[in-house]
This record gives structure tokens, C-alpha cells and sequence, in this order.
């Protein structure tokens, strides 16, 4: 039987690389999609069209998160493993201090998918993750939600919704690692993605498709011990 993995914000960068990297060790995948019209996961649906299901998802949206629950409900009878990729940035209002005027919408627009929206997966999700064996639940997230290695004098948005999002693993640790689940807390790295706009990052050392590659190892690390 084969092991059933949800990844969100899985249409492009890490998130598509993580599906990518499943679905050639035999995985079936349900893809979390923000952008339909982006081509990447259709191309990889393509090459496995009978583990790859894409899932229409923004995290951001409560009604889209329990619709997504529901699809896959639908279709099997548990998740294996959560992967909460799904994050954005905005790069032009990041820079701004309290001395530039920052844009305090666009701090609660991040925060309301890189805080919230991982609680918001993890709480639809639960009832199929209850019935898995292995109860796999991972997050990335960044070094920017370090407070003891912060260095930035502005970035709010991310920084404060990444160091929020490390708080909420934190209490779900808490309440659901004495039912069996496991969790895996990940910075990735700095990668070349489309995170901080519309257009791909270049100046970053690595590729998402790289990154994937110790990322899949830490999530899947012990991955056969319930226990890990």
C-alpha cells in the first residue's frame, strides 16, 4: 500500500521539489495548488498520473483548507504525512523600517499564511492523520523566525509570522506528540524561488530541486519507528 503524503504550496520552488522527490520513491502525493494557471505541477502530474493528485489549496482561506480536507477524504482513508510548505514573502515592503512607513496589511496577509495557515492545514488534516501509522507532521520554516540569531531591522512580517509559526509547532508538539505523531521543524536554506514576487529569485545559492534533497531526508528521517 502506498504511503500518502499532502505538501502545500506545491506549484512551484520546494514545494513542487518535495512533491517531486516523493512521488519517484513511490509515494502518492496530493499536491496543495495556489496557482492553476502555473504549469509545473500539470507537466509533473504527466509523469505520474496515478499517484499524483493535485489539490486545489490556499491556506489562507479556511473554506479552501477544509474543501481540500474533504477532497482528499474523499479518496483515501488517511495522510501519512503533512508537509506545511506553503509561505510568501514581499520583498520590496520587507526592507521598510519603522522609520519608512511599513505596510501593516501586507504584515497581517503574511502572517495569515505563514502563521496561521500551517494551523489551519494541520486542524482539517487532523482526521486523516489520525488514522496513519506514522502521524508525520512537518513544517518549514526559517531561520528569519530565530530570535536569537536575528540580525534584520525590519522584515516583520516574515520574521514575526515565521517566529509565530515555530511557537504554534511548539504547542502542537505539545498536544498531539503524546498521541503518536512526530514532527519535523526545517530552514531550508536560501533558494532561488519566486517567494518575494512574481519574479525567480536568482541572487540565492540554491535550487529548490537541491534543497528538496536533505529537506526529504529530515522530514522522512526514522520515518518506519512511530516512535522517532
Amino acid at each position: 500500500m502506498d504511503s500518502i503524503a499532502v505538501i502545500t504550496g506545491a506549484d512551484r520552488g520546494l514545494g513542487r521539489a518535495l512533491a517531486a522527490g516523493l512521488l519517484a520513491g513511490g509515494w502518492r502525493v496530493f499536491a496543495g495548488q495556489y496557482l492553476p494557471d502555473w504549469p509545473e505541477l500539470a507537466a509533473l502530474a504527466s509523469q505520474y498520473p496515478d499517484r499524483l493528485d493535485i489539490l486545489p489549496l490556499d491556506v489562507s482561506s479556511s473554506a479552501s483548507v477544509r474543501g481540500a480536507a474533504q477532497t482528499v477524504g474523499q479518496r483515501c482513508d488517511r495522510v501519512d504525512l503533512l508537509i506545511n510548505n506553503a509561505g510568501v514573502n514581499n520583498s520590496q515592503a520587507a526592507h521598510k523600517t519603522l522609520r519608512q512607513q511599513p505596510d501593516y496589511d501586507e504584515m497581517q496577509r503574511l502572517y495569515n499564511t505563514n502563521a496561521l495557515g500551517p494551523l489551519r492545514v494541520v486542524e482539517s488534516f487532523l482526521p486523516l492523520v489520525d488514522c496513519s501509522d506514522q502521524k508525520r507532521l512537518c513544517f518549514v520554516s526559517s531561520e528569519a523566525g530565530s530570535t536569537t540569531r536575528s540580525q534584520r531591522d525590519a522584515w516583520y512580517g516574515y520574521c514575526m509570522s515565521k517566529a509565530a509559526l515555530n511557537m504554534g509547532v511548539r504547542n502542537l508538539f505539545n498536544l498531539l506528540r503524546p498521541d503518536g505523531y512526530t514532527f519535523r521543524l526545517y530552514h531550508p536554506g536560501w533558494m532561488r524561488t519566486y517567494i518575494g514576487g512574481e519574479s525567480k529569485g536568482t541572487r540565492a545559492p540554491t535550487e529548490p530541486e537541491q534543497a528538496a534533497i536533505p529537506a526529504l531526508a529530515h522530514f522522512l528521517e526514522d520515518y518506519a519507528d512511530p516512535a522517532a
